[in-house]
């Protein structure tokens, strides 16, 4: 990215913004986080049911490994995704800086 910097944008413009100069990642990213919890629960849901098949020490198992399962993959997902906005927002920011510049050597005060 030369001279335009990208912008934080959502919805079909940006997906539609072939000189990548809007970002789509930070408009969708609530929207991946809330679909990945609700993977995360069904997931959970489907363990704890094929448990009852597996007999009563299973589902002890699934009720005692289960939660602590979802809350680690959640856990995990949620850091992975705030370290993609992390990376976004330093761009951001970088830009900020440079633009700050404005030419010179020497970033504001």
């Amino acid at each position: 990215m030369d001279q335009q910097q990208a912008k934080p944008d959502g919805g079909l413009t940006a997906l539609l913004d072939f000189g990548f100069t809007k970002f789509v990642t930070l408009g969708v990213v609530k929207f991946v986080y809330i679909l990945g919890m609700l993977l995360i629960a069904l997931a959970f849901l489907g363990f704890l049911i094929s448990s009852f098949s597996m007999g009563t020490m299973a589902v002890i198992g699934a009720l005692i490994i289960g939660p602590i399962a979802a809350v680690l993959y959640l856990l995990f997902f949620r850091i992975s995704l705030e370290l993609i906005v992390i990376l976004f927002r330093i761009e951001g920011n970088t830009s900020k800086l440079v633009e700050g510049q404005n030419g010179r050597g020497t970033p504001p005060s």
